[in-house]
């Protein structure tokens, strides 16, 4: 008799858990698909949908609801103000919205399709299978991962069956009415599974099972919108201000929101029913698994629409908040070299893991371009510890060089298209060339300025003009082609290219006018001749690794030259 019994509790707990984990992984494979499928246009959406705070809620929700990521939009929306596309305001809004966006899983998992389950996952595999085109097996494995979900809503249910005449279970279950305890358990499985959408849909699975009653499901959708707080604060940690502030406005929306309703969860239920459709020939545990998997969905999905009514007009006091309880860094530590954009979360979605790659390129170049500017003036009449510290930032340059490729690294092991891979080749070529530009500033020009103050050597204000005309040409070029990789604008590498032939006609003439002065009457001539040469030789290395990073523009957008 015990055998029989260990046996019906083992069969239960591997139907439970393994359809648990068919639904999770349903979940994870839809959510890849999507951002795989749609990442890169919803980006491109929510950059155009916030003008305003409505517009930007509106987009937050949209967008959230197709990838199916609320930390994904977070991300961009730090993307977005890092670079002063976005206000603090606005990100706001979207967050807000993206709120709303996440409950749009439960309404999909309470229509009860589970029959259709296997069918969805038969012609997803097929279309993976057979299909040669990249965004069709993407769009194959969207429909498998819908199918997973269902099917393991349906081994999930069908392990759940003999509890229904459990009478331990069923106090359990009505254990969770209490509000504390449901929220209290629902926050704890979403910081487990770092899903808010998995644990709604949980919820609903044991809905459809007559498990749940409509305050108990209220109340554990209310702490999957407190857990889902934990995954934004540990994708925050060690992140630019920004991220930490996003988080901020994402943890007082959810807890407040939560804290606001806990009081009026009754009457929320009484909303939902009111609104949501009823099966009058069923009773008992048939009619609570027929009414209330919808119900709480709809009361998810309420509850989240209505906070973000309540909460966006306050949208600048939710700024001024986050700000006192994020503050500036002090001026030491914004000296820290560091990434800004690089995030792990946007690894499964390459197209935008792309273009943050291409951010972080931009804030490598900047640093690059600060040690190009300042190197002639410090070379010619500069101090030593000009130098040395021009010298120092190469540090930095080869810190984020180091990040990038190592980013590019795991990005190269995702599922890429053709694309994409094309154009992180593009971003790596330029991080590498960015870093030669660096190396050439560190070790080449700063050792010869290093070595005019050693030997006490003085370049003629006249040569000192021409190679400064010079150098605003490399930089012109430099900052096109800096462009180009940042913009992926095929005009900005065309013109970088293109200055080819100005660069080789400059570089002719100074190298006629060092020829005119080497015979001038001046004491070292040759030292100052040798010196200015070698200058204008590493200016021109400069253009060199410059029309590289153009040239990988121009492969990347099918232009090459």
């Amino acid at each position: 008799m015990a055998d029989g019994s260990d046996l019906q509790l083992f069969q239960l707990l591997m139907g439970l858990f393994g359809g648990l984990a068919l639904f999770l992984f349903g979940m994870d494979q839809l959510s890849k698909s999507l951002k795989s499928v749609a990442g890169g246009r919803m980006k491109a959406l929510l950059s155009r949908l916030t003008t305003n705070r409505v517009t930007a809620a509106f987009s937050g929700a949209l967008v959230t609801a197709v990838i199916q990521s609320s930390s994904v939009t977070t991300v961009l929306v730090v993307g977005f103000i890092s670079a002063g596309l976005m206000t603090m305001v606005q990100s706001v809004g979207v967050i807000m919205g993206a709120n709303i966006g996440t409950t749009v899983t439960a309404q999909i998992v309470a229509f009860k399709v589970t029959e259709y389950a296997l069918l969805l996952v038969a012609l997803g595999f097929g279309m993976q299978f057979f299909a040669r085109r990249t965004r069709v097996r993407d769009q194959g494995m969207i429909l498998m991962g819908l199918g997973l979900i269902f099917f393991g809503m349906g081994v999930m249910g069908d392990a759940m069956d003999p509890l229904r005449s459990s009478p331990f279970f069923i106090d359990l279950m009505k254990g969770m009415e209490t509000p504390f305890w449901g929220i209290l358990i629902g926050a704890a499985f979403t910081a487990l599974v770092q899903s808010s959408s998995a644990t709604t849909g949980v919820v609903i699975v044991l809905a459809t099972q007559g498990f749940l009653s409509l305050p108990a499901g209220i109340a554990l959708a209310f702490g999957a919108n407190v857990g889902t707080c934990v995954t934004a604060v540990l994708a925050a940690m060690g992140k630019p201000r920004e991220a930490l502030r996003a988080a901020a406005v994402h943890v007082l929306f959810n807890v407040l929101g939560v804290v606001i309703w806990v009081a009026f969860i009754d009457q929320l239920a009484d909303m939902v029913v009111a609104v949501s459709p009823a099966a009058p020939g069923l009773t008992g545990l048939d009619k609570l698994a027929a009414e209330t998997p919808r119900q709480i969905a709809n009361a998810h999905t309420l509850f989240n629409v209505v906070n973000t009514v309540l909460f966006l007009p306050l949208a600048g006091l939710f700024v001024k908040v986050v700000e006192w309880l994020v503050p500036e860094l002090p001026p030491s530590e914004l000296d820290v070299v560091r990434p800004r954009y690089l995030d792990l979360e946007l690894i499964q979605t390459p197209s935008l893991a792309a273009d943050r790659a291409r951010l972080e390129v931009l804030h490598m170049g900047d640093r690059v371009r600060g040690m190009l500017t300042r190197i002639l003036p410090a070379l010619f009449e500069g101090t030593h510890e000009d130098l040395i510290e021009i010298k120092g930032l190469d540090e930095g340059v080869d810190l984020l060089h180091g990040r990038i490729v190592d980013y590019l690294r795991r990005l190269n092991q995702e599922h890429l298209s053709e694309s994409v891979a094309q154009d992180l080749m593009s971003i790596m070529e330029a991080a590498n060339d960015l870093e030669a530009v660096g190396d050439i500033i560190e070790t080449n020009l700063v050792a010869q300025g290093l070595g005019r103050l050693e030997e006490g050597l003085v370049v003629s204000q006249v040569t000192q003009e021409v190679i400064f005309e010079f150098h605003k040409v490399i930089l012109r070029a430099f900052d096109l082609s800096l462009q180009g990789v940042s913009q992926r604008s095929r005009e900005a590498a065309q013109a970088a290219v293109g200055m080819k032939g100005q660069v080789n006609q400059l570089a002719d003439m100074a190298s006629l006018h060092e020829v005119k002065r080497l015979v001038a009457d001046e004491p070292r001539r040759l030292e100052m001749y040798t010196l200015e040469v070698d200058v204008l030789k590493n200016l021109k290395r400069v253009y060199y690794f410059s029309k590289r990073m153009a040239r990988g523009v121009l492969v990347a957008t099918g232009s090459g030259e």
